[in-house]
C-alpha cells in the first residue's frame, strides 16, 4: 500500500450534484482539497447520443452487480464517471414545495417533517439556480414555493408538438407550467462542467484523482475520527488523508461505503450507533407513459413542460399523488430507455430505421409520486456483495396519478385513442435514490446533524442524496446541490 505523501484539508468522495458542487465552494478558500472519483471523463454524455445510442443500455450501467433481497442481480443504471449522474440525467432543477419540508399524511403513512426548513433553503436554491444557470418561469404553477428573486434565465422553449399538447391541457383546466432546466453553452449543466473541471482549471489547490475507488474509511484508535481513506487505483492501493472527509458517492453508495468500514470501534459500520446507516432507502415511484401522435417531432428534445395539478390530490383524492413532466425526446432519454413500454420489444424486433421512425411519433410523460421512508427498505453489505432490500409503497397513490393523467390524454386526444402504453421504473433505475444517512436533531432518529456531519465520527459528513428525511415527488438534483452550498458555508467556517 502507498501512502500519499501530501496531507489534504479536504478529501471529497464522488463529483456528482453534492460532492462537485461543494469542490467549487470550497476552492476559493485556498484550503488543500484532494476529489476521488471513481469514474472519469466521459466520451459521450446522454445529450450527445445520436440516434438510437440511447437503448444500447449497457452504455450507462455501472461495471458491476448489485442484488435483490431474493439474491438476483442486476446492473444498476447509474453512472460513475466525472459529473455523476448528473452526466445522465435530464437536466430538470426543480426547488421541493414549501409544504414538502413539513409533515405530510400520505394515504400509506407519514411523510416526515425536515428540522431545516423550506426558508432556510431558499437562499442556495437561489445560489444554487445562478450557479447551474437554470432557465424558468415563475408564476405559473400553483403549487410552487416563494421565491427572494425570479429565475435567473428564460425558459427553454419546448418542442411545438409538445407546446401544442400543452395548449390543450389548459382547456381542461389544467396548468402546464415551465420545468426548471439547467442550460449552459455546452448542453445541459451538470457537476462536471460547472463544479468540477472549473475548479481544478482555475484553483492550484484542487486535486483530482480519476479511476480511484474509494474502497474503506480508516478511523483512528478511538474511532472518533476518520484518518485515512483508502483507494484503489489501478492495481493499487493508496491511503490518503486529511483533516475532513466527505462522502457524496450517491445515497446507495455512500451507505455501502460506511457499512464495508466497520471496524472494532463501530461493529456495524461506520457512524451507525442508531443503525440507521442505509435504512429508509427512497427512490420514487417512476412510471412512464407513452402518447402516440400523428404527428412527427424530431425525437432529441429537453424536457420542458411539468403539471403539478395533481401533486397534492384533487376532488376524489385527499392525499398526495404526485409529479408529471413530459420526457425529452425519447432518442436521448437515457432514463426512458430502462424502462419504454413500448419501445422495448421494438427495439429487439426492429430495424434501427423503424424504431426511430416510432420513437420521433411518440411523446413521453413520466409520472412521479413519493416514495415514505421504511427502515425495512435499505442498502444492506454481505461480503463483497451490495444488496437493496426493497418493496415498494405508496402504490394507490401513483395508480391513481396513471389513471387521472390517462384520462386527461384521452380527452385531449379525442381520437378514440384508448392505448397508452405504460410502465414503472424497475429497481435497476436507482435515479432519485435518497435517506441512507438522513439528517436530524435526535441521534436516536438520524446519522447526520444538521450540518450533514455524522453524530459519531467528528471529522465526517456526508453531501449527497442520503441525507433527506423524505424524498418530495420532485426531482432531488436542486435539493441536493443547495444542500451542498449550505454545508460548504459551515465547512469554510469550521476550516477558518
Amino acid at each position: 500500500m502507498i501512502i500519499d505523501d501530501q496531507y489534504y484539508d479536504v478529501i471529497i468522495i464522488g463529483t456528482g450534484a453534492g460532492g462537485g458542487t461543494l469542490a467549487r465552494k470550497l476552492a476559493p478558500t485556498g484550503k488543500k482539497i484532494l476529489v476521488l472519483e471513481q469514474g472519469d471523463f466521459l466520451e459521450k454524455e446522454s445529450s450527445q447520443l445520436s440516434d438510437v445510442e440511447v437503448f444500447k443500455k449497457e452504455d450507462f450501467h455501472a461495471p458491476e452487480q448489485w442484488y435483490e433481497e431474493e439474491g438476483d442481480f442486476f446492473y444498476p443504471q447509474t453512472s460513475y464517471s466525472v459529473g455523476g449522474n448528473t452526466k445522465i440525467y435530464s437536466g430538470v432543477l426543480q426547488r421541493m414545495r414549501e409544504r414538502d419540508f413539513e409533515k405530510v399524511q400520505h394515504l400509506d403513512g407519514i411523510s416526515p417533517e425536515w428540522e431545516v426548513k423550506y426558508q432556510d433553503f431558499e437562499p442556495y436554491y437561489t445560489e444554487a439556480e445562478k450557479l447551474y444557470q437554470v432557465h424558468g418561469q415563475a408564476g405559473d404553477d400553483l403549487t410552487e414555493p416563494p421565491r427572494s428573486e425570479g429565475f435567473p434565465f428564460p425558459v427553454v422553449d419546448s418542442e411545438p408538438q409538445v407546446e401544442d399538447i400543452c395548449t390543450s391541457i389548459s382547456k381542461q383546466g389544467l396548468h402546464p407550467a415551465y420545468l426548471p432546466i439547467g442550460v449552459g453553452e455546452q448542453g445541459r449543466t451538470d457537476a462536471e462542467d460547472t463544479g468540477i473541471s472549473p475548479t481544478i482549471k482555475n484553483h492550484d489547490n484542487v486535486t483530482l484523482k480519476t479511476s480511484a475507488k474509494v474502497v474503506c474509511l480508516h478511523t483512528n484508535p478511538s474511532g472518533k475520527v476518520v484518518k485515512a481513506v483508502e483507494a484503489q487505483i489501478g492495481k493499487q492501493s493508496y491511503l490518503f488523508m486529511a483533516d475532513i472527509i466527505v462522502l457524496s458517492c450517491g445515497a446507495i453508495n455512500s451507505a455501502a461505503l460506511l457499512l464495508r468500514s466497520a471496524n472494532d470501534k463501530h461493529p456495524q459500520g461506520l457512524a451507525n450507533s442508531s443503525d440507521l446507516v442505509g435504512r429508509n432507502l427512497m427512490k420514487q415511484l417512476m412510471t412512464v407513459v407513452v402518447q402516440l401522435t400523428n404527428t412527427v417531432n424530431s425525437g432529441f428534445f429537453q424536457r420542458t413542460r411539468y403539471i403539478n395539478d395533481f401533486y397534492w390530490g384533487d376532488e376524489n383524492f385527499a392525499y398526495p399523488m404526485g409529479h408529471i413532466q413530459n420526457s425529452g425526446g425519447i432518442l436521448q432519454d437515457v432514463i426512458f430507455s430502462e424502462s419504454p413500454p413500448l419501445l422495448s420489444v421494438a427495439a429487439k424486433l426492429m430495424p434501427e430505421f423503424g424504431l426511430k421512425q416510432l420513437a420521433k411519433r411518440s411523446i413521453g410523460w413520466w409520472l412521479q409520486s413519493e416514495d415514505l421512508p421504511s427502515p425495512k427498505n435499505r442498502v444492506r453489505v454481505e461480503g463483497a456483495k451490495l444488496y437493496l432490500d426493497y418493496t415498494v409503497n405508496n402504490t394507490e397513490a401513483h395508480d391513481r396519478l396513471i389513471y387521472r393523467w390517462i384520462d386527461v390524454l384521452k380527452a385531449i386526444d379525442g381520437n378514440g385513442q384508448n392505448i397508452y402504453p405504460r410502465c414503472e421504473a424497475p429497481l435497476q433505475v436507482v435515479a432519485h435514490q435518497s435517506g441512507t444517512c438522513r439528517f436530524g436533531e435526535d441521534t436516536r432518529t438520524s446519522v447526520l446533524d444538521l450540518n450533514c456531519r455524522t453524530y459519531d465520527i467528528d471529522n465526517l459528513y456526508v453531501v449527497d442524496s442520503s441525507f433527506f428525511p423524505s424524498v418530495s415527488a420532485i426531482s432531488p438534483a436542486l435539493t441536493v446541490i443547495a444542500n451542498a452550498l449550505r454545508v460548504g458555508e459551515h465547512l469554510i467556517e469550521r476550516l477558518g
